[in-house]
């Protein structure tokens, strides 16, 4: 078996896949295989990528017929990783030189579930680097102990898929794959599951990935509808947190991070299309009328005052949820 299956997906990044693609050579080993997905691009970032398989050591060219988006992307990715770790990249960021074999040691030496490392955030010619935000560094710990608490951010809250590298043994208990067909939080999801279902895992440091921020290939750049997708991504949040043993611990986290976003969305929403910012408003409405209201009173008490406002401005507008056991 290899060690190592890192999983790189590329859709239309002509422009920045040179710099991916030319960082993972300098992170090349013969226990390395490196999957990159073309996500049935249209800019000639396929032709890069077909150059690539044939001078890049360990890569293996994978492409899809009809364009999913970054979750599915990945999730064709993981079904043909073959490696005992898996790691992420994006195909518009790149790693430094010698990254994969450190973090690699690291869990190695540590044998946990999984691995959470810094990285470095670049905007034009501004590098900064982030933390994951968790105490403890290379110390192994319950996973659940990255989610609370719910006033401030958490491990949880760093989703970044690339930020780490996973044992094989997730993929194989059906952890590492993202809801097919998100276009965007895909993640979110994705991290909490992790850290509500893994037995063990640690922050390394190690900031070793360069993730691009603010360039006009990223969704989050973007105002249309696909931006949507993180109500329904949340959502899944919220109901998968729902189901688990301590979810009244863990309810109060979610309900608050996803309002959080929410008021994010909403306090930009001059990025969006006008009919996409209308359905912006109206599905955060309804979102929060299904948050548990116990939980969404505490988190809006918790919230500074413009974001509370903003939030309860919203929440009137939302039609009233039914009450329980009545009809539908």
């Amino acid at each position: 078996m290899l060690k190592l299956s890192v999983v790189v997906p590329f859709y239309n990044v002509r422009t920045y896949a040179p710099d991916a693609l030319r960082s993972l050579e300098l992170n090349a080993r013969e226990d390395v295989e490196f999957l990159l997905v073309d996500d049935r691009s249209t800019d000639g970032t396929a032709a890069l990528l077909e150059r690539a398989a044939a001078t890049l050591p360990g890569a293996v060219l994978l492409g899809r017929e009809r364009n999913g988006g970054l979750a599915t992307a990945r999730n064709t990715g993981l079904d043909a990783a073959r490696g005992l770790y898996i790691a992420f990249l994006d195909g518009d960021d790149w790693l430094a030189p010698g990254h994969l074999t450190r973090t690699l040691a690291a869990i190695e030496a540590l044998g946990c579930d999984f691995v959470r490392t810094d990285h470095v955030q670049v905007e034009g010619r501004t590098r900064t680097v982030q933390r994951v935000p968790y105490g403890p560094e290379s110390v192994v710990a319950d996973p659940r102990a990255g989610i609370l608490p719910a006033s401030r951010s958490t491990a949880v809250d760093y989703p970044y898929a690339w930020a780490g590298m996973y044992h094989r043994r997730l993929l194989d208990r059906g952890l590492l794959h993202f809801t097919d067909g998100l276009r965007t939080a895909e993640d979110r999801p994705w991290i909490w599951r992790l850290h509500r279902q893994a037995r063990s895992f640690a922050a390394v440091g190690l900031p070793g990935v360069f993730y691009r921020r603010g360039i006009s290939t990223s969704l989050t750049q973007t105002g249309d509808e696909r931006q949507l997708d993180f109500i329904r991504a949340f959502d899944q949040v919220l109901a998968d947190t729902a189901a688990d043993p301590e979810s009244e611990l863990l309810i109060p986290k979610a309900v608050r991070t996803y309002c959080a976003i929410i008021a994010h969305h909403i306090g930009s929403i001059e990025r969006f299309e006008p009919a996409v910012a209308k359905k912006l408003r109206s599905m955060s409405a309804d979102a929060l009328a299904r948050m548990p209201r116990t939980a969404l009173d505490a988190a809006l008490d918790s919230m500074d005052a413009e974001r509370s406002a903003l939030l309860r401005r919203l929440r009137r507008k939302a039609p009233a949820a039914p009450a329980p056991g009545a009809a539908a």
